[in-house]
């Protein structure tokens, strides 16, 4: 016998409806943020969970005296705006991290001089130089972390809880390590870090690894957490890029996925979730990415083709997430998702493999 019509459109309603009820499960697990960046997806955009601000770049070249670009830079909440460290790129091509303020995470206003890191008896004790930084609160301080030389390539830390002082932590690893994110939250009554342990140079390989620590100075339970897959865009090496967004389906990642071309190393931006209380194991990896040099400003610039993601804005109350990732080395790109449409993505593209989902120890 053959549904009717009315019949028909009554079970594509229900079933409509019960997937919209499985999305909205998903929730983000943390503050409201209801200034949070946003912007619709426009028409025309494509099938993808993230579109781009339409306003891209939002931050440009020459950003401030002495420095010729901005970008792979953090954000967060702060007051009753935002604050960040940013990667400036000095005229003399030595990067340092500059802080910045914004009353609406897209305007930006930068301090003329570099961050004045001191030692824990509060003299200067700046790094020779340092990049890709990363913004993470953890219970009642800010910890910014940071690529830097420790007699090779390896990670800096350091603490601030009113950011007008900041005081330089323990190197946690030794080298050579890159893009360290830092979780917003102790796990198991530990702190926890991703890093990429690499090389000294551009690092024609490289895998996610989770650390834990008691007290930001001495890390250990070394666990690996993901590394390169058959897929042209993170077939090369992959990284950590925000800081993961905690949700009621796991740690929700956004890393970054290299492959190799004839004509240089091209960076597109992936997701994971990770277990909450095991993020060494990843629960749904994303086989497609989730955003790849399209735009003029992705893929022309100092180092081409790269889309670097370095941190979220996110609101638990609407599920909303901005998205600042850096470009071509040389701008700072904006865009948006929400945790309902990426993490359903992320599973219905689900390519997670056996190593994944391994503990992480060996």
């Amino acid at each position: 016998m053959e549904m009717s019509d009315a019949a028909a459109l009554f079970m594509n309603k229900k079933k409509k409806d019960q997937e919209d009820q499985i999305m909205s499960n998903v929730k983000i697990i943390g503050p409201d943020v209801p200034n949070v960046p946003w912007q619709d997806r426009p028409e025309g955009a494509s099938n993808l969970p993230i579109w781009r601000y339409q306003e891209n770049p939002i931050i440009g070249r020459n950003p401030l005296n002495g420095v010729a670009r901005i970008f792979n830079s953090a954000v967060m909440p702060y007051g009753d705006g935002f604050i960040g460290v940013f990667r400036g790129e000095q005229t003399n091509g030595i990067p340092y991290i500059y802080l910045g303020r914004s009353k609406d995470a897209i305007h930006w206003d930068f301090e003329e001089d570099k961050i004045p890191f001191q030692d824990e008896d509060g003299k200067a004790f700046m790094p020779g130089y340092a990049y890709d930084p990363r913004l993470v609160k953890v219970e009642d301080t800010y910890y910014i972390i940071w690529c830097q030389d420790f007699y090779g390539a390896s990670i800096g830390m350091a603490k601030t809880t009113d950011f007008q002082t900041f005081t330089r932590i323990e190197n946690p690893f030794l080298p050579f390590n890159r893009n360290a994110v830092l979780f917003p939250r102790k796990v198991n009554g530990n702190f926890l870090m991703l890093s990429r342990p690499s090389d000294s140079g551009h690092t024609p390989f490289g895998d996610i690894f989770l650390s834990e620590s008691p007290d930001m100075i001495f890390w250990g339970r070394h666990r690996h957490v993901m590394g390169k897959t058959d897929e042209w865009w993170q077939n090369l090496k992959i990284g950590g890029g925000a800081a993961p967004i905690e949700t009621s389906e796991g740690w929700l990642l956004f890393y970054h996925g290299v492959t190799g071309t004839c004509n240089g190393y091209v960076y597109s931006i992936g997701g994971a979730i990770l277990d909450l209380d095991q993020p060494s194991v990843v629960k749904y990896r994303c086989g497609t990415f989730l955003l790849t040099p399209e735009e003029w400003y992705e893929e022309r610039g100092f180092v081409s083709n790269v889309t670097f993601p370095c941190a979220t804005i996110h609101d638990a109350a609407t599920g909303k997430i901005a998205i600042y990732y850096g470009c071509a080395d040389t701008y700072v790109g904006l865009a948006f998702t929400t945790v309902d449409e990426v993490v359903s993505y992320i599973k219905e593209h689900n390519s997670v493999s056996t190593v994944d989902t391994e503990i992480g120890k060996r």
